[in-house]
């Protein structure tokens, strides 16, 4: 309870201060502090699965026919992308192996590749470390790697973007808002159990983000169907995003800081130049598209699906094409990285 509470009152005060996120990035921040400074902070399952639950059934509430179809028409800037964090993840992997390959000599080559290339991938946290471990990479420094990334990319996107609506005064698109945007009973309640048996059904085919990706898909399919039962409340979606907070704070323990402070640095100083090239790389496809260019930033940056599309909500900047973009990409990331490796690692066994 101590850690939500302060988590609560973290928020609060980047509400008060105009932060942009202010429900994930105040409970991050300080659920990040504390836990470094070796405070027992906690983080339940229950309740991050269930705030993962309340963004993917706000999220897929987007995607109306309309707006579907317009997702659809840009397959091809989405294979773009997915190459593109391919691309950019394998030059981040190669980068971190020729930093760091004489003080990880030790590891057996094909350990060392596991570690700088799954470290690079441009994925989930848990899931590129499951990756790692089964290649026998040292899953500490993956780890490592994801969370120090995710976490800059989680502070520095969102505002950026509220840098830019306040310099150039981005407007929002209502083509792309929400069908439904009022919160009613009890189309709350049955949107709940279809999204609630979504992610369930995610869970026992062992799906990753089951929670999420199940409820986003069950409340796509009720949008697409044309049934607008409810929104989903604003307290509840707030109630959300802090619990998601304080689930990416906790990794960031006092361990995290002994962690290769050189492996870190390294990391830190790559993931900056990753956003910036990102940044341009969004903006040419913006250029391609016709689509606004703080979309795809968001949709090409190399974070999270869930905090991505949770900086498009919150600042309304084209919520279904940012899902879009990061679902496929960590879809295709999931599928590739796997399989790439172990042609990778052939090969080099073979030189």
């Amino acid at each position: 309870m101590g850690t939500l509470a302060a988590a609560w009152l973290a928020a609060e005060l980047c509400v008060w201060l105009g932060t942009p996120i202010p429900w994930m990035l105040g409970p991050l921040l300080i659920t990040a502090l504390a836990s470094m400074a070796g405070a027992p902070t906690h983080s339940a399952n229950l309740l991050r699965n269930s705030g993962q639950w309340v963004i993917g059934a706000a999220l897929g509430l987007y995607f109306t026919p309309q707006v579907s179809a317009l997702v659809l028409a840009q397959w091809w800037a989405i294979a773009l992308a997915v190459v593109w964090a391919l691309t950019l993840g394998a030059v981040f992997g190669l980068w971190l192996q020729r930093q760091h390959g004489a003080e990880l000599a030790h590891l057996p080559p094909r350990s060392l590749l596991a570690t700088t290339y799954f470290s690079g991938s441009i994925g989930g946290a848990s899931e590129m470390t499951l990756l790692a471990e089964r290649y026998g990479a040292r899953t500490d420094l993956v780890a490592a790697a994801h969370s120090m990334r995710l976490v800059m990319v989680v502070i520095a996107v969102p505002f950026g973007m509220q840098w830019a609506q306040l310099q150039w005064g981005l407007t929002v698109d209502a083509s792309l808002l929400p069908g439904q945007r009022v919160a009613q009973w009890p189309g709350l309640l049955w949107l709940g159990l279809v999204t609630g048996a979504g992610g369930w059904l995610m869970l026992k085919l062992g799906r990753t983000n089951p929670w999420f990706i199940g409820a986003l898909l069950a409340s796509m399919a009720v949008t697409l169907a044309g049934w607008q039962w409810s929104a989903v409340p604003n307290a509840l979606s707030n109630a959300a995003q802090l619990v998601i907070g304080v689930s990416l704070g906790i990794r960031f323990r006092r361990e995290f800081i002994n962690t290769a402070p050189r492996w870190l640095a390294s990391v830190a100083w790559g993931s900056l130049w990753m956003m910036g090239a990102s940044v341009f790389f969004g903006m040419a496809l913006a250029w391609g598209t016709g689509l606004h260019p703080a979309t795809l930033i968001l949709g090409t940056a190399p974070g999270g699906i869930t905090e991505m599309a949770i900086t498009a909500k919150v600042l309304q900047l084209g919520v279904p094409v940012v899902t879009a973009f990061q679902v496929c990409r960590l879809v295709a990331v999931l599928l590739i990285v796997g399989p790439l490796f172990t042609w990778v690692a052939r090969r080099l066994d073979k030189a």
